[in-house]
């Protein structure tokens, strides 16, 4: 068994590198031995090598239950959670909890093992990206670091770090506002048509909002966009057709107007639709342009989703509505 210093780097400045190692051969006893006055940074679990090699993983409760006379390789996990040194930080925590193991282990690119990520630094990754992603899905922080920031600064700093995107929400109110009045004669023929609008709205930015919230999860564990896109989009749709299918018969039961009642699935469906083709393009949009996709990605998507919902039900309404 040996001892090494720790390296710095990106997983790497996470990795002990001063941790338990032991040859398949070694016994229980052996080991258990060798840890006593070892000086480890960590013993979650103990690195059974082959050479440089990693070859397993022997959980310290494993450990200390097993015979003394019982060889290491009978009692060691053969493909441990293992992860490349070069691997995001959260994906190396995810690799781990996924497994249902406190510790993985990290590897160079020739599999020669270099150390163990502890429980509290697996722990510490999950904390500082989750902070992150709540603070990209809210729409106006870049990062962990900012988001601690904001929760204690001062009245005057948040108020300017938020108003420059609700100003944009009034601004597409207004627009809205302006939409909705050119539709007023349609509006006085069928009065019915208003009564689901507000109804319109809520759904398609629910929609927007949960596909938001994949891709940002998806990104922060380096998920594409483009790997999404088309399992996204067919989401949408069938969330749109669902919607649709399960209003028709309470539309037709309490309403009994056919025409306002198919104006209004057709609506859901394609409303349902744009909202995830939104929610999508627009961070990518942001970043092709220069612009953090954290600023305004969700006030922006509200903003254009709740447009193109009152556009696209009056435009069918107009059509399907005598």
């Amino acid at each position: 068994m040996s001892v090494a210093s720790p390296l710095l780097g990106d997983v790497l400045r996470l990795t002990e590198r001063a941790v338990p190692r032991a040859a398949g051969d070694d016994t229980v006893g052996q080991v258990i031995a060798a840890l006593h006055g070892g000086g480890f940074a960590t013993v979650a679990a103990v690195a059974v090598l082959d050479g440089e090699r990693l070859v397993g993983m022997v959980r310290i409760e494993d450990l200390l239950a097993a015979p003394a006379a019982t060889a290491i390789r009978e009692i060691m996990d053969p493909s441990p959670p293992a992860v490349s040194h070069d691997i995001d930080q959260e994906r190396a925590a995810w690799t781990a909890i996924h497994r249902g193991d406190s510790t993985v282990a990290v590897v160079g690119d020739d599999g020669r093992f270099i150390g163990l990520i502890p429980p509290p630094r697996l722990i510490e990754i999950l904390l500082t990206e989750h902070d992150e992603d709540l603070a990209r899905l809210g729409g106006y922080l870049r990062s962990t670091g900012v988001a601690r920031q904001a929760a204690e600064e001062r009245i005057l700093r948040r108020y300017w770090h938020r108003l420059p995107w609700l100003l944009v929400g009034l601004v597409g109110a207004l627009i809205a506002a302006e939409v909705v009045g050119a539709y007023e004669a349609r509006l006085k023929t069928a009065l019915l048509l208003a009564f689901f609008l507000p109804g319109l709205v809520y759904m398609a930015d629910a929609v927007g909002t949960q596909t938001e919230t994949v891709i940002v999860r998806g990104l922060s564990v380096g998920v594409p966009i483009r790997r999404v896109v088309r399992r996204e989009l067919a989401t949408g749709l069938l969330v749109g057709l669902t919607l649709a299918a399960a209003f028709i018969p309470v539309g037709l039961w309490r309403w009994g107007d056919v025409e306002v009642v198919t104006a209004v699935a057709l609506s859901l469906v394609a409303a349902c639709s744009i909202a995830t083709v939104i929610a999508m393009a627009l961070p990518a949009l942001l970043a092709r342009f220069g612009a953090d996709p954290a600023f305004g990605s969700g006030p922006l998507s509200t903003v254009a989703q709740d447009l193109l919902t009152i556009v696209i039900y009056f435009a069918i309404a107009q059509v399907v509505v005598s």
